[in-house]
């Protein structure tokens, strides 16, 4: 599998391969196509490789191999960046790494499934930056990523969408849910906006005063 590398860069969204459950041959083929630079953190190298995945960066604290033996596994020319320090996590390192090259969005693979706290942690890492860069986690079943007061996105009718807050949020009024919200809170975890679906094919919009929430377009079939 290769990427995209024709577009300027920093003009596209970059793509981080983290280390949780692998999604579908055909995700990952899109992500791919419109992804110019694209990071592997460590411990997904062995299947990256596997899969042929071409990309730009390894990442990581390398603890089970040193770097002269990494440079014998990757790809001519792809950068070892070597993150040693602990008291971030890996998808941590790689969101700042974007963030320092001056990239507006990422999308993230790999960061869902597996290890729970894994997967709550790496939920709560865009809640801390959400404001320097662009986030969408996928996975075979959702599109995961924090919205703004006057969001607005188009969406078909019955979709899922659910509005997830990690903290509390204030004022919540949407347009075009089967279950709208009017000026209402949302406040994790004893309120929220689950499994909530599209009215009619337009536009939905959203607007609140405080707080941080995630939507959430969710499905029950695998895309393969």
């Amino acid at each position: 599998m290769s990427s995209h590398h024709i577009v300027k860069e920093g003009q596209e969204p970059a793509l981080i391969i983290a280390n949780g459950e692998v999604c579908s041959n055909k995700l990952i083929g899109e992500l791919l196509e419109w992804s110019p630079y694209i990071i592997v953190l460590d411990g997904a190298l062995d299947t990256v490789l596997s899969l042929g995945i071409h990309f730009d960066v390894l990442l990581g604290d390398f603890d089970n191999c040193t770097i002269e033996e990494l440079s014998q596994k990757v790809p001519p020319k792809t950068e070892i960046k070597h993150t040693p320090y602990q008291d971030k996590t890996d998808l941590e390192k790689a969101i700042e790494f974007l963030i320092e090259k001056k990239y507006e969005a990422v999308n993230i693979l790999w960061a869902t499934g597996k290890r729970s706290d894994h997967y709550l942690n790496n939920i709560a890492i865009m809640a801390r930056y959400w404001q320097q860069i662009k986030i969408v986690m996928c996975d075979n079943y959702s599109r995961i990523y924090p919205i703004q007061s006057g969001f607005k996105k188009h969406f078909n009718k019955g979709d899922n969408l659910s509005l997830m807050p990690l903290n509390t949020v204030k004022n919540i009024t949407t347009t075009n849910l089967v279950w709208n919200l009017n000026n209402q809170t949302l406040e994790f975890p004893y309120a929220t906006s689950s499994s909530n679906k599209i009215l009619e094919s337009d536009f939905v919009n959203i607007t609140f005063s405080e707080g941080f929430l995630l939507a959430m377009e969710c499905h029950d079939d695998k895309n393969e």
